[in-house]
């Protein structure tokens, strides 16, 4: 599945790269990168002996295709490269809410992967969430996350709209949430710096317990709710009407609905 062409290295690309190296699962020695701005992460990786915007006909010996450019930008992406590749190549896609159909036929009918990851991948903690028709392409789709964090397979691509919704644009929400909880802590009358410290250092704790205890966030959120406390004087606020469910029931509905006019 070496060499691996990475078509844009940008945030999610940089990303994926620091996690690899972190997880030693691929050498910048087994990287192309095409990128016309490349940052900081992508000169690193030449100068580990990777290959930056290398000539033309280097592009053919990638066994696998990262298209990691804005959605926005896929098709002249795929204009520019696709009579470059090796007729085998796999294309495996991380632009949000485009259609394997489209890909496949702007690629020449090569195989192709839809993954929709988080940037946590950088510290192998992301999430992953998948879709390819092609079982070869689906391996080595896994074969590229795997080392990087939680994949999920999804049967129905058009899932991956959803999916989108609830994971790939939901680290968004959770640093939203922080930062309006610091605001919060500060209007209380807390110093900003400990406000920030006390927001930030408890919302990375409980998320680490949901992840390791294994217990249903239900379970976890009745355990620190005492009756008639502090904690549900503010989850009255927070779980009343208009409050957490329908506010993120919405954002996922608008965020899915973006998702499908990206690809449209």
């Amino acid at each position: 599945m070496t060499p691996i062409l990475m078509l844009g290295a940008g945030r999610m690309g940089g990303a994926l790269i620091e996690g690899w190296g972190r997880a030693r699962a691929f050498s910048p020695a087994d990287l192309i990168l095409r990128d016309p701005y490349p940052t900081e992460t992508a000169r690193a990786v030449q100068a580990a002996g990777g290959r930056l915007n290398p000539p033309d006909a280097v592009l053919a010996e990638a066994q696998t295709v990262i298209l990691a450019v804005k959605p926005q930008l896929w098709r002249e992406t795929a204009a520019e490269v696709a009579h470059l590749l090796a007729p085998d190549a796999v294309i495996v896609s991380v632009a949000a809410g485009v259609k394997c159909s489209d890909m496949a036929d702007a690629f020449g009918g090569r195989r192709i992967a839809r993954v929709m990851p988080t940037t946590a991948v950088a510290i192998n903690q992301g999430t992953i969430s998948l879709y390819a028709a092609d079982p070869a392409a689906r391996a080595i789709a896994h074969a590229l996350f795997e080392p990087v964090g939680a994949v999920v397979d999804l049967e129905d691509e058009e899932l991956l709209h959803a999916a989108t919704g609830v994971s790939g644009s939901a680290p968004a929400y959770f640093y939203a949430f922080v930062e309006a909880l610091e605001a919060g802590g500060v209007a209380a009358g807390l110093p900003l710096d400990a406000a920030r410290t006390l927001a930030r250092a408890t919302m990375t704790g409980a998320a680490a317990l949901l992840a390791q205890s294994g217990e249903e966030p239900a379970d976890l959120r009745r355990q620190v709710t005492s009756p008639n406390g502090t904690t549900e004087a503010a989850l009255k606020v927070l779980m009343g009407e208009g409050g957490l469910e329908p506010l993120l029931r919405d954002a996922v509905a608008a965020a899915t609905r973006r998702s499908r006019e990206l690809g449209g």
